[in-house]
């Protein structure tokens, strides 16, 4: 059997744990530079605002319902994530951390002591006691039937409150009769549409249709949803993950900026940002396309300027990716611009055994220092050890306005207790 964990409203949950004073409130919380509205809690929901749509066009509404807003807090979402998955791992043989706020576990034969739904019941009580963070539990034969039953916890009655198993023939063809084919994992709506037009208009005819069908009409991800939906495991987690062909870094910038010290800074973070992604996946990078450009929306003319640098060996190195932007910048900047957003991007890359030296080329990589900085900085943080080129307190830097204290990875922002 397999679990899927999930935290609800993940996000907002989190800045509800070390402030009491909210628990009972309405809490929003926005993506980067207070753009877009990215988590809401439940109470937030009950308010009928949507969630990703710009958060000044219903900031007055917000205001009115009485709800928190809080900026982004990736420091302490990135923590309490950790911390969460620490505890949900003790309950299972192996887990396959998903995202920030989900993963599975998977039980082989080995089962709970009680049934399913007390196990379920017991990591999701641990959690709560030891985290204050509230999470949903789905138990089913195979990982995307574990979606379907966190899904079915949710909203489907007849489940207890986020706990749900589909441990039988007829609970799952009972719950998959009420989902819609788009509710299960790997079917998006494009492929949605495409199965109506098919006669499949949920996700119990779906399960019953041909897997070799579904694998001549759309691709073998689908064959495997169809069987897993019946119960036959076809993910592994374990699996090596083919890797990325593009990786890129961008970011619109929190202040304007007008100057060639701030767009250069920005882009050597982008860089450095890159340039760790690629080393982490065991690429090496043969072209960079760095840009720059000002708010296509501003009443002011409109500007964009790309450049395309190709190395001449392939190389995931931090400093030549830095000399690379630095060396593009003046064809970039231009003087008056006020530039809203700037980027990095490695657009074409080489796994690092199949890079192919040059006998006669200088070879400036430094594979020492990079490990070393990687390995610091996966200790300590992402943005702990990196080149001066990016800057060290910039102006420019991700605007959040609503930022609650990073209370459990910045020693000045421990909360103090009067006793």
């Amino acid at each position: 059997m397999y679990a899927l964990v999930d935290a609800n409203s993940f996000y907002a949950s989190a800045e509800k744990v070390f402030d009491p004073s909210i628990r009972r409130k309405p809490v929003v919380v926005l993506t980067n530079n207070d753009g877009c509205i990215c988590a809401m809690c439940k109470l937030a929901k009950k308010t009928g605002v949507k969630k990703f749509g710009p958060y000044h066009e219903v900031k007055d509404q917000l205001a009115k319902f009485g709800c928190v807003i809080r900026s982004s807090n990736y420091e302490l979402y990135d923590d309490l994530s950790s911390k969460m998955m620490d505890v949900i791992s003790t309950f299972a043989p192996e887990q396959h951390v998903y995202s920030i706020d989900e993963c599975f576990l998977y039980f082989a034969q080995q089962k709970p002591e009680g049934s399913w739904e007390d196990h379920g019941r017991k990591i999701r009580t641990s959690v709560w006691q030891q985290l204050r963070l509230p999470v949903g539990v789905g138990i089913g034969p195979t990982p995307t039937l574990a979606k379907v039953a966190s899904y079915a916890g949710k909203k489907i009655a007849g489940f207890q409150r986020n706990i749900a198993v589909l441990d039988t023939p007829v609970k799952i063809e009972q719950t998959l009769k009420q989902m819609h084919p788009e509710d299960v994992w790997g079917i998006g709506r494009r492929i949605n549409k495409r199965l109506q037009m098919m006669g499949i208009h949920n996700a119990w005819q779906l399960a019953c249709a041909s897997p070799k069908a579904m694998r001549k009409q759309f691709s073998v991800e689908i064959e495997r949803t169809v069987r897993e939906l019946n119960g036959e495991p076809c993910l592994h987690w374990d699996a090596v993950r083919d890797a990325k062909q593009q990786i890129f870094s961008t970011r619109a910038f929190g202040e304007k900026v007008t100057d060639m010290v701030s767009l250069r800074q920005s882009l050597c973070l982008h860089a450095e940002k890159v340039g760790a992604k690629a080393r982490a996946q065991g690429s090496a990078i043969k072209a960079l396309h760095i840009f720059a450009q000002s708010n296509p929306f501003a009443k002011d003319h409109y500007y964009k300027k790309s450049i395309l640098h190709r190395f001449p060996v392939p190389t995931a190195d931090t400093t030549q990716l830095v000399a690379a932007v630095t060396q593009a910048l003046p064809n970039i900047y231009q003087l008056g611009v006020i530039f809203h957003k700037s980027g990095v991007g490695a657009i074409e890359l080489v796994q690092n055994e199949f890079v192919q030296e040059d006998f006669f080329a200088a070879v400036p990589d430094k594979p020492n220092l990079m490990t070393c900085m990687d390995s610091i900085n996966r200790r300590y943080g992402s943005q702990t050890l990196g080149l001066a080129a990016k800057g060290i307190t910039p102006k420019w830097s991700m605007r959040r306005q609503y930022l609650s204290p990073q209370f459990t990875t910045n020693w000045a922002h421990i909360p103090k207790i009067q006793c």
